[in-house]
């Protein structure tokens, strides 16, 4: 099967369903007459940059970030201006708060800018820890996220 045909059978599966976890997927591909292992799901679902997101009925479920006609760098400050919540340096490393559901989302948008800054991510439902070389590093990346933050949802 190649790469591209089982990829766009990912992405009408996933807007078609509420998947939410790799296996569910793998169940779906599998009732297409797709076979796929566990790692070509992994590496695909990176490489479509499939987020969780929560869907209107409150249930996370896979989507597919898209950008659409904005920046990527853009993106991420809007998105930094609507849903982080609180920030806090750690030596080298950044701790944001996020309005619930967006931790992975947000940090799935910092690590596809790979900035020089970010060491690495580590992300859950409203929290996301973001690792830095050392504590000045940390401290420039702490002053650019706190620059974009919208002062009326800070907590």
């Amino acid at each position: 099967m190649k790469k591209s045909i089982r990829q766009e059978r990912i992405e009408r599966l996933i807007n078609q369903y509420p998947i939410g976890t790799q296996e569910e997927l793998m169940e779906h591909l599998e009732d297409v007459g797709i076979q796929a292992t566990q790692a070509t799901i992994s590496r695909d679902i990176r490489e479509m940059q499939i987020v969780k997101a929560q869907d209107g009925h409150g249930h996370l479920r896979y989507t597919i970030f898209k950008v659409g006609n904005r920046s990527e760098e853009e993106h991420l400050r809007e998105t930094i201006n609507e849903v982080v919540i609180g920030l806090t340096q750690v030596d080298f490393v950044n701790v944001l708060k996020t309005l619930p559901s967006n931790g992975n989302l947000l940090a799935a948008i910092f690590d596809d800018l790979n900035l020089p800054e970010i060491v690495g991510t580590l992300a859950g439902h409203d929290t996301i820890l973001i690792i830095s070389a050392n504590a000045d590093v940390a401290k420039q990346l702490h002053d650019k996220i706190a620059a974009e933050m919208n002062p009326e949802i800070i907590h």
